[in-house]
């Protein structure tokens, strides 16, 4: 499960590191890892001429022009570039013509412009214009923000916006914890839902679990979030809520 932390200035993983690829100006590479005897690893890449000025990704996927990666900790220390965070978000700047579902053609439903965040280890990512870029599938993208605090994240898909119940401080015997002994929660209230996952005929399926229910669910599922408040939020998908409590 990945952990990540929101700031104005845009989103990042915080538990992810980032190799920097140096690149030729005005080209598009893709880069992928191949691994040769037990320690080489090889950066393959795929440049393309300076002349094709545009990227159009096909069918359901779309283009989101990466954030920068966190050069900072949250108490000023500068990184290197191998600890460097690595965005888990971005800005879509082109999406395809959509897909066939049956006898039914089902458009993209995310626009272009719209800050979205994605699954960790989602898409392909490539350099394109001198910036870094992902192409990934729709349903690889967990939600849209429309400000920069997560708890006014519009989930998509299947997916559910939680925020995650406060750990507990103590153990029934009176004893303190620290935050590395604390239990992990796998409670929480239910902040927004998705329009829910498309059926074989194309329609949406609404989601079971309403907004303002508190749900157990999958302890390692899903991606974590800090709220512009330190609160703790999780994303996942609504087969990953086990129970609703009452």
């Amino acid at each position: 499960m990945s952990s990540v932390q929101l700031t104005g200035a845009g989103v990042a993983a915080v538990a992810f590191t980032n190799k920097s690829l140096a690149s030729p100006p005005a080209t598009l590479r893709v880069c992928s890892s191949r691994r040769l005897g037990r320690s080489l690893v090889v950066k393959a890449a795929t440049v393309v001429a300076p002349k094709y000025t545009s990227l159009k990704p096909l069918g359901d996927r779309v283009l989101v022009k990466l954030g920068a990666s966190e050069e900072k900790t949250a108490g000023g220390i500068l990184l290197p570039s191998t600890a460097q965070t690595k965005p888990q978000g971005g800005e879509v700047v082109a999406v395809g013509a959509g897909r066939t579902i049956g006898d039914k053609k089902i458009e993209v439903g995310i626009q272009t412009g719209a800050e979205v965040v994605y699954s960790k280890y989602a898409g392909t990512e490539v350099e394109f214009n001198d910036s870094k870029h992902l192409i990934l599938k729709e349903d690889d993208i967990i939600g849209i923000l429309e400000t920069d605090d997560v708890k006014d994240m519009k989930p998509l898909n299947d997916r559910v916006l939680i925020k995650v119940a406060e750990a507990e401080d103590t153990t029934p015997g009176g004893l303190i914890l620290t935050e590395t002994t604390k239990e992990k929660p796998s409670i929480g209230t239910v902040v927004a839902v998705g329009p829910g996952s498309l059926d074989e005929d194309g329609k949406r399926q609404p989601l079971s679990v309403p907004a303002g229910s508190t749900v157990l669910y999958s302890k390692y599922a899903g991606s974590e979030f800090k709220g512009a408040d330190s609160t703790g939020y999780i994303v996942l998908r609504a087969s990953d809520v086990m129970a609703v409590l009452s």
